[in-house]
């Protein structure tokens, strides 16, 4: 099966393939009730979007995570990149740690 992964999608967030038999889904860049409908997407795991969501809200991500490379650098979201990277293309869990607090 050489060559399998590199025919896959790739998970805009965490980097690694996204099988077909995994949940997936399209995150809107900016929030779609925050002005984004119709505005870019980009293809995740369903347990990389969970996270998005866990860690940001819609305020948040419009303002100031509304790019790959912003969603990057947020703190928690770094240390779930390096964690989720260690497991497996198909890997499923549910979201890990605490959701973010409400202000």
């Amino acid at each position: 099966m050489a060559g399998y992964e590199d025919d896959l999608p790739i998970c805009g967030l965490c980097g690694r393939p996204i099988p077909p038999d995994v949940p997936q889904s399209l995150h809107h860049l900016i929030p779609k009730l925050k002005g984004g409908k119709g505005g870019p997407v980009v293809l995740l795991h369903q347990i990389c979007h969970s996270e998005i969501h866990a860690t940001l809200s819609e305020a948040e991500l419009a303002r100031s995570y509304n790019t790959l490379e912003a969603l990057r650098t947020h703190p928690r979201l770094e240390r779930f990149i390096s964690w989720v990277a260690k497991r497996p293309p198909g890997f499923r869990s549910k979201v890990p740690g605490a959701r973010r607090r409400r202000r």
